[in-house]
């Protein structure tokens, strides 16, 4: 088995429902993963649309997701700092957590969820911007799934 990430709202390549985007509640949606590398120290997640008018626009960054997790749950609190040592960082929308596909009238965007396995949990602070992730990320990355989900207005 690879390692592999799933959506319970939908599934690769599905709708991703409203709930989850800027015309609905904006929460984050549940994700689980299995079969992580051997070695695994922590995990890193990059949400990402790259059919924005302006180029990819990143939805959400999180980090230091401790090797033992299998799911992240609905709703994670959009702050810098989680109790479990996780950090999340600034999306494009300028703001710290998850903030929603919310894409211009037209042809439906796909939205990326990347989820990495790191060989080590990476000193970047809360609140970072996407290009020091992935600086950090760089040379510790075991192993790395996606899930798509689309979404149009």
């Amino acid at each position: 088995m690879s390692f592999a990430l799933k959506a319970t709202a939908f599934t690769d390549g599905g709708g991703i429902p409203k709930k989850y985007t800027c015309d609905g509640a904006d929460v984050s949606p549940a994700l689980n993963w299995n079969n992580a590398p051997a070695g695994t120290q922590s995990f890193a997640l990059i949400a990402d649309d790259p059919d924005a008018p302006v180029g990819t626009w990143t939805h959400w960054i999180i980090w230091n997701i401790p090797a033992s997790a299998t799911a992240l749950p609905e709703s994670v609190p959009k702050v810098g700092d989680a109790a479990d040592g996780a950090r999340q960082g600034r999306n494009d929308f300028k703001r710290i957590g998850y903030g929603g596909p919310c894409p211009p009238p037209g042809k439906p965007h796909r939205y990326f969820f990347k989820l990495y396995a790191l060989d080590a949990r990476l000193d970047v602070k809360a609140g970072a911007g996407r290009n020091d992730l992935e600086r950090a990320m760089k040379g510790h990355v075991l192993s790395q799934t996606e899930l798509m989900g689309t979404y149009g207005r």
